[in-house]
């Protein structure tokens, strides 16, 4: 996080506060309503999960007042900046806890996993199973695949999904995360398997989105449906939404 996305952030919810006293005289109607409503929203969200959930609303209406007023600063820029590096600092600190945790719960998540019939952990620490088996050909690190996928969490939360968006992807098999590149040369065209993947073969402590948390375990049912450039008869179709329950257990 930067000082002037801080600032942003907090002018921008600045001006949603400002511009109102309660939910009740809002007005949601015309687009440029709407649109500020989005922007409070967005950025409301944006700084809870930096760990900004108590920032003092008053203080910041008060500072878009005093700009918009050209009104002199209540603090000089010397106090602001300081203001700025203490929660940058503290927000740092904060998600540095926060991966800690992750790691010792994903660690502990792996190692219970390990005992469960049907499981592998392969030499990397890379655990699957197999969901579905096949017997068609495997690709290669040049290869370039069609998947249809679904990814969670260690507490089932749904993080991306092939499956819900209704439309598998192609992708390269090198060009993934490394616990996809290991998993996706080991199965054959047909197949489904059931990945649990460290989070160093993941994304580490440099989580892509605030949907993956730093430092965790990512769970996917990954179904390999075809080799681009591989014969049509080598090909597999997608699982029905019945297959799918069936190989949940649901």
């Amino acid at each position: 996080m930067r000082q002037h996305r801080l600032a942003a952030a907090m002018a921008l919810v600045g001006l949603v506060l400002a511009g109102c006293d309660s939910q009740t005289s809002v007005e949601l109607k015309t687009p440029a309503q709407k649109a500020s409503y989005g922007i409070g929203l967005n950025m409301g969200k944006s700084l809870a999960q930096e760990g900004m959930d108590d920032l003092d609303s008053k203080a910041v209406a008060q500072g878009i007042e005093d700009a918009i007023g050209k009104k002199a600063q209540r603090l000089n820029d010397e106090e602001l900046i300081e203001a700025f590096a203490a929660l940058q600092k503290r927000a740092e600190e904060r998600m540095a806890a926060l991966g800690e945790e992750n790691a010792k719960a994903g660690k502990k998540f792996l190692e219970e996993n390990a005992k469960r019939q049907g499981v592998t952990t392969t030499a990397s620490g890379l655990q699957y199973e197999v969901l579905k088996k096949a017997e068609g050909a495997q690709p290669k690190p040049s290869d370039v695949v069609t998947v249809h996928y679904e990814g969670r969490l260690t507490d089932g939360t749904v993080f991306d999904s092939s499956i819900e968006r209704g439309s598998p992807i192609d992708l390269p098999v090198s060009g993934v995360i490394p616990g996809w590149v290991e998993g996706l040369q080991l199965m054959h065209v047909g197949e489904k398997f059931k990945l649990y993947i460290p989070s160093e073969l993941a994304y580490g402590e440099q989580s892509p989105s605030p949907a993956i948390p730093a430092n965790s375990v990512l769970v996917f049912e990954l179904e390999l449906l075809g080799i681009k450039d591989q014969p049509a008869e080598q090909q597999a179709e997608p699982e029905s939404e019945a297959e799918q329950a069936d190989a949940k257990g649901e």
